[in-house]
Protein backbone atom coordinates (compact mmCIF):
# COMPACT_ATOMS: atom_id res chain seq x y z
CA UNK A 1 0.00 0.00 0.00
CA UNK A 2 1.95 2.49 1.20
CA UNK A 3 6.25 3.79 0.28
CA UNK A 4 8.83 2.35 3.11
CA UNK A 5 10.69 5.00 4.94
CA UNK A 6 12.91 7.71 2.24
CA UNK A 7 15.96 8.63 3.91
CA UNK A 8 16.74 12.24 5.00
CA UNK A 9 18.49 12.77 1.53
CA UNK A 10 15.96 12.26 -0.66
CA UNK A 11 14.50 15.36 0.56
CA UNK A 12 17.27 17.74 1.46
CA UNK A 13 15.76 18.23 4.66
CA UNK A 14 17.28 20.42 7.59
CA UNK A 15 18.46 18.37 11.06
CA UNK A 16 16.00 19.46 12.71
CA UNK A 17 12.96 17.54 10.82
CA UNK A 18 11.98 13.87 12.55
CA UNK A 19 11.24 10.59 11.04
CA UNK A 20 8.87 8.55 12.58
CA UNK A 21 7.42 5.56 10.45
CA UNK A 22 3.76 4.33 11.91
CA UNK A 23 2.13 1.66 10.28
CA UNK A 24 4.27 1.75 7.42
CA UNK A 25 3.18 4.83 6.44
CA UNK A 26 6.15 7.83 6.29
CA UNK A 27 5.35 10.87 7.98
CA UNK A 28 7.95 13.67 8.25
CA UNK A 29 7.09 15.87 11.27
CA UNK A 30 7.80 19.60 10.91
CA UNK A 31 6.61 21.71 14.19
CA UNK A 32 2.94 22.02 13.77
CA UNK A 33 2.50 20.27 10.39
CA UNK A 34 2.73 16.96 9.51
CA UNK A 35 3.48 15.75 5.89
CA UNK A 36 2.34 12.45 4.93
CA UNK A 37 3.40 10.27 1.86
CA UNK A 38 0.18 8.12 0.60
CA UNK A 39 1.44 6.29 -2.39
CA UNK A 40 2.88 8.75 -4.50
CA UNK A 41 1.70 11.54 -2.95
CA UNK A 42 2.86 13.95 -0.34
CA UNK A 43 -0.32 15.83 1.70
CA UNK A 44 0.14 18.15 4.65
CA UNK A 45 -2.23 17.60 7.68
CA UNK A 46 -2.58 20.64 10.04
CA UNK A 47 -2.14 20.01 13.76
CA UNK A 48 -5.88 19.66 14.68
CA UNK A 49 -5.66 16.90 12.22
CA UNK A 50 -2.44 14.86 13.30
CA UNK A 51 -3.68 15.05 16.66
CA UNK A 52 -7.63 13.79 15.62
CA UNK A 53 -5.79 10.91 14.64
CA UNK A 54 -7.18 10.58 11.07
CA UNK A 55 -6.63 7.57 9.14
CA UNK A 56 -5.37 9.54 5.96
CA UNK A 57 -4.93 6.69 3.81
CA UNK A 58 -8.78 5.83 4.45
CA UNK A 59 -9.44 8.95 4.03
CA UNK A 60 -7.84 9.66 0.83
CA UNK A 61 -9.88 6.68 -0.77
CA UNK A 62 -12.59 8.25 -0.03
CA UNK A 63 -12.04 11.03 -1.80
CA UNK A 64 -10.33 9.52 -4.87
CA UNK A 65 -13.81 7.02 -4.78
CA UNK A 66 -16.84 9.45 -3.56
CA UNK A 67 -20.05 8.76 -5.43
CA UNK A 68 -21.92 11.08 -2.79
CA UNK A 69 -21.13 14.47 -4.62
CA UNK A 70 -22.44 12.67 -7.99
CA UNK A 71 -25.56 11.16 -5.80
CA UNK A 72 -26.79 14.36 -4.42
CA UNK A 73 -27.45 15.49 -7.97
CA UNK A 74 -29.47 12.37 -8.65
CA UNK A 75 -31.26 12.67 -5.53
CA UNK A 76 -32.83 15.63 -7.34
CA UNK A 77 -34.20 13.40 -9.86
CA UNK A 78 -37.12 12.15 -6.89
CA UNK A 79 -37.97 14.73 -4.84
CA UNK A 80 -39.68 18.53 -5.26
CA UNK A 81 -38.10 22.04 -5.03
CA UNK A 82 -38.03 25.32 -6.13
CA UNK A 83 -35.22 27.17 -8.79
CA UNK A 84 -34.11 30.27 -8.95
CA UNK A 85 -32.28 30.56 -12.03
CA UNK A 86 -30.00 32.52 -13.72
CA UNK A 87 -28.03 32.53 -17.05
CA UNK A 88 -26.00 34.83 -18.65
CA UNK A 89 -24.10 34.87 -21.93
CA UNK A 90 -21.08 37.33 -22.61
CA UNK A 91 -19.17 38.91 -25.19
CA UNK A 92 -15.50 39.53 -24.42
CA UNK A 93 -15.55 42.88 -22.76
CA UNK A 94 -18.27 41.28 -20.35
CA UNK A 95 -21.19 42.72 -21.55
CA UNK A 96 -24.17 40.14 -21.97
CA UNK A 97 -25.01 38.68 -25.12
CA UNK A 98 -28.28 36.42 -24.03
CA UNK A 99 -29.59 35.91 -20.63
CA UNK A 100 -32.51 33.59 -18.92
CA UNK A 101 -34.26 34.48 -15.46
CA UNK A 102 -36.19 32.77 -13.90
CA UNK A 103 -37.97 30.65 -10.93
CA UNK A 104 -39.24 26.86 -11.78
CA UNK A 105 -41.04 24.65 -9.37
CA UNK A 106 -40.27 20.55 -9.76
CA UNK A 107 -43.25 18.49 -8.63
CA UNK A 108 -42.81 14.88 -8.54
CA UNK A 109 -46.06 12.75 -7.81
CA UNK A 110 -46.64 8.76 -8.52
CA UNK A 111 -42.81 8.21 -9.99
CA UNK A 112 -43.15 10.86 -12.13
CA UNK A 113 -41.43 14.96 -12.00
CA UNK A 114 -42.52 18.15 -14.34
CA UNK A 115 -41.52 21.43 -14.03
CA UNK A 116 -43.68 24.31 -13.62
CA UNK A 117 -42.02 27.93 -15.36
CA UNK A 118 -43.40 30.14 -12.04
CA UNK A 119 -41.65 33.35 -13.58
CA UNK A 120 -39.29 34.06 -16.55
CA UNK A 121 -37.42 36.78 -18.20
CA UNK A 122 -35.46 36.22 -21.78
CA UNK A 123 -32.93 38.89 -23.27
CA UNK A 124 -31.04 38.67 -26.71
CA UNK A 125 -30.26 35.45 -28.62
CA UNK A 126 -30.70 32.70 -26.05
CA UNK A 127 -32.96 30.76 -27.95
CA UNK A 128 -32.96 29.91 -32.05
CA UNK A 129 -36.01 29.97 -34.35
CA UNK A 130 -37.16 26.49 -33.41
CA UNK A 131 -36.73 26.90 -29.73
CA UNK A 132 -33.38 25.68 -28.86
CA UNK A 133 -30.60 27.13 -27.05
CA UNK A 134 -28.19 28.65 -29.07
CA UNK A 135 -25.28 27.90 -26.59
CA UNK A 136 -23.81 24.95 -25.07
CA UNK A 137 -23.74 26.54 -21.27
CA UNK A 138 -27.63 26.86 -21.21
CA UNK A 139 -27.60 22.92 -22.61
CA UNK A 140 -25.42 21.92 -19.94
CA UNK A 141 -28.17 23.87 -17.15
CA UNK A 142 -31.12 22.53 -18.63
CA UNK A 143 -29.74 19.16 -18.45
CA UNK A 144 -29.23 19.59 -14.54
CA UNK A 145 -32.20 21.62 -13.72
CA UNK A 146 -35.03 21.65 -16.30
CA UNK A 147 -37.34 18.96 -17.93
CA UNK A 148 -39.59 19.86 -20.64
CA UNK A 149 -42.40 17.13 -20.43
CA UNK A 150 -43.38 14.51 -17.38
CA UNK A 151 -40.27 12.56 -16.35
CA UNK A 152 -41.35 9.25 -15.27
CA UNK A 153 -39.28 5.69 -13.94
CA UNK A 154 -36.60 7.57 -12.49
CA UNK A 155 -34.07 6.75 -9.22
CA UNK A 156 -31.30 8.35 -7.60
CA UNK A 157 -28.69 4.96 -7.60
CA UNK A 158 -25.56 5.58 -8.44
CA UNK A 159 -24.46 1.97 -9.06
CA UNK A 160 -25.07 1.10 -12.83
CA UNK A 161 -25.57 4.71 -13.86
CA UNK A 162 -21.45 5.14 -14.16
CA UNK A 163 -19.95 7.82 -16.90
CA UNK A 164 -19.20 6.56 -20.03
CA UNK A 165 -18.30 7.69 -23.35
CA UNK A 166 -18.87 4.27 -25.30
CA UNK A 167 -20.67 4.67 -28.12
CA UNK A 168 -21.57 8.32 -28.19
CA UNK A 169 -20.07 10.98 -30.54
CA UNK A 170 -20.29 14.61 -31.53
CA UNK A 171 -22.33 16.83 -28.95
CA UNK A 172 -23.46 13.78 -26.59
CA UNK A 173 -19.95 12.97 -26.15
CA UNK A 174 -18.76 15.97 -25.00
CA UNK A 175 -21.80 16.39 -23.11
CA UNK A 176 -20.61 13.28 -20.96
CA UNK A 177 -17.04 14.23 -21.18
CA UNK A 178 -17.94 17.68 -19.34
CA UNK A 179 -19.78 15.77 -17.02
CA UNK A 180 -17.24 13.56 -15.51
CA UNK A 181 -15.16 16.68 -15.30
CA UNK A 182 -18.06 18.19 -13.15
CA UNK A 183 -19.21 15.11 -11.04
CA UNK A 184 -15.98 13.35 -10.95
CA UNK A 185 -12.96 15.58 -10.86
CA UNK A 186 -9.84 13.61 -10.40
CA UNK A 187 -10.84 10.74 -12.29
CA UNK A 188 -8.94 10.04 -15.74
CA UNK A 189 -11.61 10.84 -18.41
CA UNK A 190 -11.39 8.81 -21.48
CA UNK A 191 -11.57 10.11 -24.71
CA UNK A 192 -10.77 13.48 -24.21
CA UNK A 193 -8.12 14.46 -26.37
CA UNK A 194 -4.66 15.51 -25.10
CA UNK A 195 -5.69 15.30 -21.41
CA UNK A 196 -7.71 12.28 -20.96
CA UNK A 197 -4.23 11.33 -18.01
CA UNK A 198 -4.37 14.91 -16.47
CA UNK A 199 -6.99 14.90 -14.63
CA UNK A 200 -5.99 12.01 -13.00
CA UNK A 201 -4.61 13.60 -9.84
CA UNK A 202 -3.14 10.79 -7.74
CA UNK A 203 -1.80 8.92 -10.58
CA UNK A 204 2.16 8.68 -9.64
CA UNK A 205 2.65 10.89 -13.62
CA UNK A 206 0.74 13.84 -11.63
CA UNK A 207 2.45 13.36 -7.86
CA UNK A 208 4.61 16.21 -8.37
CA UNK A 209 2.40 18.65 -9.69
CA UNK A 210 0.53 19.77 -6.61
CA UNK A 211 0.46 20.67 -3.08
CA UNK A 212 -2.06 19.31 -1.46
CA UNK A 213 -3.47 19.94 2.54
CA UNK A 214 -6.12 18.15 4.93
CA UNK A 215 -7.66 20.60 7.61
CA UNK A 216 -10.67 20.34 10.11
CA UNK A 217 -12.89 23.83 9.80
CA UNK A 218 -16.79 24.34 9.91
CA UNK A 219 -18.35 25.11 7.15
CA UNK A 220 -22.34 26.18 8.03
CA UNK A 221 -21.35 25.23 11.39
CA UNK A 222 -21.00 21.67 10.31
CA UNK A 223 -17.64 20.54 11.52
CA UNK A 224 -15.32 18.92 8.84
CA UNK A 225 -12.53 17.72 7.38
CA UNK A 226 -11.09 19.67 4.43
CA UNK A 227 -9.32 18.37 1.54
CA UNK A 228 -7.27 20.88 -0.71
CA UNK A 229 -4.94 20.67 -3.45
CA UNK A 230 -3.49 23.26 -5.49
CA UNK A 231 -1.08 23.07 -8.44
CA UNK A 232 2.66 23.96 -7.44
CA UNK A 233 4.35 27.36 -9.73
CA UNK A 234 5.67 26.45 -12.59
CA UNK A 235 3.47 22.97 -13.14
CA UNK A 236 0.01 24.92 -14.23
CA UNK A 237 1.13 23.67 -18.06
CA UNK A 238 0.65 19.97 -17.16
CA UNK A 239 -2.82 19.75 -14.99
CA UNK A 240 -6.27 20.30 -15.95
CA UNK A 241 -7.10 21.03 -12.15
CA UNK A 242 -5.62 23.98 -10.74
CA UNK A 243 -7.40 24.14 -7.79
CA UNK A 244 -10.10 21.88 -5.79
CA UNK A 245 -10.91 22.46 -2.06
CA UNK A 246 -13.67 19.98 -0.87
CA UNK A 247 -14.98 19.91 2.25
CA UNK A 248 -16.07 16.45 3.79
CA UNK A 249 -18.80 15.90 6.91
CA UNK A 250 -16.39 14.91 9.65
CA UNK A 251 -19.14 12.27 10.71
CA UNK A 252 -20.66 10.95 8.03
CA UNK A 253 -17.81 12.11 4.85
CA UNK A 254 -20.09 13.35 2.99
CA UNK A 255 -19.55 16.27 0.94
CA UNK A 256 -20.82 19.51 1.95
CA UNK A 257 -19.23 21.80 -0.46
CA UNK A 258 -16.49 21.95 -3.33
CA UNK A 259 -14.87 24.62 -4.96
CA UNK A 260 -12.80 24.01 -8.05
CA UNK A 261 -10.62 25.79 -11.10
CA UNK A 262 -10.97 23.69 -14.31
CA UNK A 263 -8.50 25.20 -17.41
CA UNK A 264 -6.45 24.09 -20.27
CA UNK A 265 -5.15 25.00 -23.97
CA UNK A 266 -4.63 22.02 -26.59
CA UNK A 267 -4.55 24.79 -29.29
CA UNK A 268 -7.30 23.10 -31.07
CA UNK A 269 -9.83 24.05 -28.09
CA UNK A 270 -9.60 25.77 -24.43
CA UNK A 271 -11.18 26.02 -21.60
CA UNK A 272 -11.10 27.54 -17.86
CA UNK A 273 -14.36 26.74 -15.43
CA UNK A 274 -14.55 27.90 -11.90
CA UNK A 275 -17.46 26.41 -10.22
CA UNK A 276 -18.92 26.32 -6.66
CA UNK A 277 -20.91 23.88 -5.15
CA UNK A 278 -23.10 24.52 -1.64
CA UNK A 279 -25.25 20.78 -0.64
CA UNK A 280 -27.83 20.83 2.23
CA UNK A 281 -29.80 17.83 3.33
CA UNK A 282 -33.25 16.84 2.88
CA UNK A 283 -34.13 14.46 5.31
CA UNK A 284 -31.40 11.79 4.76
CA UNK A 285 -30.69 13.02 1.42
CA UNK A 286 -27.93 15.31 0.45
CA UNK A 287 -28.67 17.44 -2.46
CA UNK A 288 -27.14 20.62 -4.39
CA UNK A 289 -28.62 24.40 -2.81
CA UNK A 290 -25.98 26.53 -4.68
CA UNK A 291 -24.02 26.18 -7.97
CA UNK A 292 -22.23 28.97 -9.54
CA UNK A 293 -20.18 28.33 -12.95
CA UNK A 294 -18.28 31.01 -14.43
CA UNK A 295 -16.67 29.36 -18.15
CA UNK A 296 -15.16 30.70 -20.98
CA UNK A 297 -14.27 27.79 -23.36
CA UNK A 298 -13.20 27.77 -27.29
CA UNK A 299 -13.48 24.37 -29.17
CA UNK A 300 -12.39 24.43 -33.39
CA UNK A 301 -14.80 25.46 -35.54
CA UNK A 302 -16.95 26.63 -32.53
CA UNK A 303 -17.29 30.64 -31.60
CA UNK A 304 -15.50 31.17 -28.37
CA UNK A 305 -18.61 30.78 -25.74
CA UNK A 306 -18.16 33.01 -22.47
CA UNK A 307 -21.16 32.27 -19.90
CA UNK A 308 -22.06 32.44 -15.81
CA UNK A 309 -24.96 30.79 -14.17
CA UNK A 310 -26.42 30.59 -10.58
CA UNK A 311 -28.96 28.22 -9.58
CA UNK A 312 -30.19 28.39 -6.42
CA UNK A 313 -32.76 25.73 -5.05
CA UNK A 314 -35.04 25.96 -2.01
CA UNK A 315 -38.49 24.85 -0.89
CA UNK A 316 -37.42 21.09 -0.97
CA UNK A 317 -40.27 18.24 -0.76
CA UNK A 318 -39.40 15.09 0.55
CA UNK A 319 -40.55 12.19 -1.70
Amino acid sequence: MLQKLLTLSIFFLPSFLLFAQQKNDTTIKVKNDTVIKVKDNYITLSEIVVNSKLDVPSFIDRVKNDTTFYKAFRNLRIIGYTSLNDIRMLDKNNNILASLRSKTKQIRTRNCRKMNVLEQSVTGDMYDDNGNYNYYTPQMYAGLFFTKDSVCGEDNIVKGHEFSTEGLSGMDKHKEQLKMLFFNPGKKINGLPFISGKTEIFDESMADKYDMNIDYRDYNKTPCYVFTLKVKNGKENGVVINEMTTWFNEKTFEIVARNYSLSYDAGVYDFKVDMEVQMTKVGDLLVPSLLRYNGNWKAIFKKRERGVFTATLFDFVKP
